[in-house]
């Protein structure tokens, strides 16, 4: 018996083996044929302040605007695989997710690819080439990630493409649509806080376009000021004044070398976007501390439209492999137990 016993609790340990989680926001995506929507105000704030399990599988989220005839191949772009379920991002699901009202099904452009990563991976984003070509022209993969991590989302990486030229926007309502799909509760003013510093990041980047250690640099700084403002928030202090934040953002862009890159305007603006996700809900949540620190430390050296290795996957080969391994070694065990008692 007490040999059973010693079984039966590697059998309960062996199978204690999961992975944390938790959300994004953004515009439809724009051309050179189509104009910004106008964003609503909404007073919705059910939801998670971060994201409450681990993405289960993996998802490809297309955009409405795709042509079906392109599918395939911007199927292939992303990695699909015959596992990963299939959605599709709506003018309406924009409207949902981000609370902007206007927008239709032929400007959401960009499709995208979840799948889950292994534990304390953060967000990692990889921009897809579609037939040898970037199509998306304005946002980073440094700020996918750090969006989607300042919404709420980690442990997942994100793949990001479009079968023309477009700002890449409409990607991150694929983002929340699959999360959703998977059982995430969204909050809409954790969405609606990272979707304003996405617009807030956008002009100094493209101002520091031929700097490509850039984005990373921002994003990196942008994210220390951030887990500051939500310590200083849940230690029970007041709220950051916008001055206050703009010093603490000029020192973490000195830090990251690039504070003579960026513009008193551009500071300010980006200033007022962390006020506000200070005062979101996530930033109520220690484990918000710990992702976007994490994910901040990940893109200090973030170069170029791909974050993500096949070893970051949780369904990677390597995962599969390490899997495999457990199985082997308890039916060992188990062959070993019934030796003993037969």
């Amino acid at each position: 018996m007490k040999m059973k016993s010693v079984v039966l609790g590697l059998a309960a340990a062996l199978l204690a083996v999961g992975i944390g989680g938790q959300t994004l926001a953004v515009h439809a995506d724009t051309t050179d044929s189509s104009t910004d929507t106008t964003s609503t105000s909404s007073s919705a704030t059910s939801g998670s302040t971060v994201q409450t399990k681990a993405l289960s599988k993996a998802y490809v989220v297309y955009g409405a605007g795709l042509a079906s005839e392109d599918k395939d191949t911007v199927a292939s772009a992303l990695g699909v695989k015959s596992n990963y379920t299939a959605l599709t991002a709506t003018g309406s699901d924009y409207a949902q997710y981000l609370n902007s009202a206007g927008t239709t099904d032929a400007s959401m452009i960009s499709s995208v690819a979840l799948a889950p990563a292994d534990p304390g991976t953060g967000v990692k984003v990889n921009i897809a080439e579609y037939n040898g070509s970037n199509n998306i022209t304005e946002v980073t993969s440094q700020q996918y990630a750090m969006v989607a991590t300042m919404a709420g989302v980690k442990d997942v990486i994100i793949t990001v493409t479009a079968d023309k030229s477009v700002s890449g926007e409409s990607a991150l309502t694929g983002v929340y649509k699959a999360l959703a799909a998977d059982g995430l509760t969204l909050n809409s003013e954790n969405t609606q806080a990272a979707n304003g510093v996405l617009d807030a990041t956008q002009p100094a980047i493209d101002s520091n376009s031929s700097n490509k250690k850039y984005p990373g640099k921002l994003m990196s700084a942008v994210g220390s000021v951030s887990s500051d403002l939500a310590k200083q928030r849940q230690d029970g202090n007041d709220l950051a004044t916008k001055a206050d934040i703009e010093e603490m953002l000029q020192k973490a862009l000195a830090k990251q070398g690039i504070d003579g890159q960026t513009s008193s305007t551009q500071i300010t603006n980006i200033a007022i976007a962390l006020s506000k996700v200070q005062q979101a809900p996530v930033s109520t949540s220690k484990n918000y501390v710990t992702n976007v620190t994490n994910v901040a430390n990940n893109l200090a050296n973030s170069i170029g439209d791909k974050m993500a290795g096949v070893k970051d996957f949780a369904n990677s080969a390597d995962a599969q492999k390490a899997e495999n391994f457990i199985v082997q070694i308890w039916q060992k065990v188990v062959n070993w137990f019934k030796s003993l008692v037969g």
